[in-house]
């Protein structure tokens, strides 16, 4: 069979759960994912035949897709910020928001500290935060908790991808007293941090009809859903740990809920942070925040 036929096969297959766009996107994904062609070599190679073992496999593909599985969870690999990351069903998968966040910290001036600066971040799934972060902070020293250790085992990989070093920690953050009395094992240990930086989860269970398939039936709930009764718990303890852990020039940043913007803030203000700053994403929602003790 040939890959223009089969191209016209899957795009009829798609085109009631999908637009047109996200199809063509997904049909070059694969094309390299399965070929190693890229969307030139496709257009040059008009009669690419396809085996019937090729067929089978683009076929599978196609019913999860029909499922609505990501197409990331299919092809083991996600995009983060110009670095390539394996993502597996134990991590969620990076998205462009928190890249922003990425940028706000590497544009904010503790960079510049004139020593090796101690960075933290807290619920780090597949570690594109901090690998993101050492790779363009090489003198920094970089920590990284999460409570999953099949989690921390894909972002073990993912430093070792990207060749950076980073302190994986397994350990349920809500639990610490201080983040000073983290396993002794951490290579670089240090008694305070100069950026804390947490994406936690923070979607309320009352917002999951709100969540594409995609994400609800694929995507970890671990590392998703907090309960509506208390939907600031991480934030709560991770500020608290920050008042105690943080250097007096540091900063806290949160990727938040786009809802509850306003009650974060307060939150941080309750518990006598200063220079907070509320900023949106790309689309416009209330999506990160950054402060000071």
């Amino acid at each position: 069979m040939l890959l223009k036929d089969f191209k016209t096969h899957f795009f009829d297959s798609l085109k009631n759960s999908q637009d047109e766009q996200e199809i063509e996107s997904f049909f070059f994904i694969l094309t390299e994912y399965l070929h190693n062609l890229k969307r030139i070599d496709v257009a040059l190679n008009p009669n690419f035949e396809l085996s019937e073992e090729e067929v089978k496999k683009w076929n599978t593909i196609l019913a999860d897709l029909q499922q609505e599985k990501p197409i990331q969870y299919i092809t083991g690999e996600a995009w983060f910020y110009g670095l390539q990351f394996e993502v597996n069903e134990n991590t969620l998968i990076p998205r462009p928001e928190t890249e922003e966040l990425v940028e706000w910290i590497l544009n904010s001036s503790i960079i510049h500290h004139p020593s090796p600066i101690n960075i933290l971040d807290i619920g780090t799934g597949t570690g594109c935060i901090p690998i993101s972060l050492k790779t363009n902070l090489p003198e920094a020293n970089v920590s990284a908790i999460d409570v999953s250790e099949k989690a921390l085992e894909v972002a073990k990989r993912n430093a070792e991808l990207n060749k950076v070093e980073v302190n994986f920690i397994q350990t349920n953050i809500l639990e610490v007293e201080d983040l000073s009395q983290l396993p002794s094992s951490v290579i670089h240990h240090p008694s305070s941090y100069n950026i804390i930086v947490s994406n936690p989860p923070y979607v309320r269970n009352l917002e999951k009809e709100e969540i594409k398939k995609n994400v609800l039936d694929y995507e970890p709930h671990l590392a998703l859903f907090v309960e509506d009764t208390d939907a600031l718990l991480f934030y709560r303890k991770i500020a608290q740990l920050a008042l105690k852990n943080l250097s007096p020039n540091g900063l806290l940043f949160f990727e938040i809920n786009q809802y509850l913007g306003k009650e974060t803030v307060e939150l941080l203000q309750n518990l006598g942070f200063k220079n907070i700053e509320l900023k949106k994403d790309m689309y416009g929602n209330n999506r990160m925040i950054k402060c000071s003790i």
